[in-house]
């Protein structure tokens, strides 16, 4: 039920057809705001308990890359803190901090080797969660998986695996558009 609200959220906030110039450089007849549904307080609450219950027990921490990620990992943060099951939320920043620490990471320190799952909500070619994990493995973490909200099926699962990644994502673009097309009529 949880999956099907959350389903039923980005075919109604997120996803619209149309001309659109992804982040990647590609065009395509569709493009999915994830924002919309992961800033939504059922999207977040949704999010939350869908990914705590696919990550495993072994994790120590969630991160993604800001700004799309932001609000996933604060979401199964907050969620994991009422399951009694603390993960805490790390943000990889896409330039290091200008002043300061100049840190690419913001979040609490965690002990070197710690397990991270990188969290994306769209992923098309993977170079966003890529550049996570690469940034959270030269900080001393261990990431051997990525999960996304949406697959794209447009090579980031492929890339994932070609760097010895595990990935998993909630849904394939070829549910969303079914699903939106039965919400349509």
């Amino acid at each position: 039920m949880l999956r099907q609200q959350l389903l039923d959220l980005f075919c109604q906030l997120a996803y619209k057809e149309g001309d659109f110039v992804l982040s990647s450089g590609q065009r395509s007849t569709y493009y999915i705001n994830g924002k919309l549904v992961t800033l939504h307080p059922h999207g977040a609450l949704a999010i939350g308990r869908i990914l705590l219950s696919i990550l495993s027990t072994d994790t120590q921490a969630v991160a993604g890359l800001t700004l799309g990620a932001d609000p996933i990992v604060s979401a199964v943060s907050v969620v994991s803190a009422y399951e009694n099951r603390p993960i805490p939320a790390l943000i990889i920043r896409k330039e290091a901090k200008g002043h300061g620490t100049k840190a690419y990471i913001e979040g609490p320190e965690l002990p070197q080797g710690a397990k991270v799952v990188v969290l994306e909500d769209v992923v098309t070619t993977g170079g966003s969660a890529l550049k996570a994990v690469e940034r959270l493995r030269d900080a001393g973490y261990v990431v051997e998986e990525v999960i996304s909200l949406v697959d794209r099926k447009q090579g980031g699962a492929e890339l994932y695996q070609s760097v010895g990644l595990k990935f998993e994502a909630v849904f394939a673009i070829g549910e969303i558009q079914e699903r939106y097309k039965q919400l349509k009529v």
